[in-house]
């Protein structure tokens, strides 16, 4: 049982990792002055692309569900 628990420590914490990197990679809502310069830049040299922040989008929903259930399976195994 101890293995178990080891296990899913590592897997909780790999996953809290990952979990704060695809939410910093994400792209931010731009508003006030500087938004706006840096949405007018973007426009006329291009910028980031629409698949990339929907596949960010998507991994953070995945790894936030997969702490959630490593979250909740160490807290019962805990109580036991």
């Amino acid at each position: 049982m101890e293995v178990v628990k080891i296990i899913l420590y590592v897997l909780h914490i790999l996953s809290a990792i990952a979990l704060i990197a695809a939410i910093v990679l994400q792209s931010g809502k731009s508003a006030g002055l500087s938004g706006s310069i840096a949405g007018g830049a973007e426009a006329i040299f291009g910028g980031k692309k629409k698949g990339l922040d929907e596949l960010l989008s998507k991994i953070t929903v995945g790894v936030s569900i997969l702490f959630a259930l490593t979250s909740l399976v160490l807290v019962i195994l805990s109580r036991q």
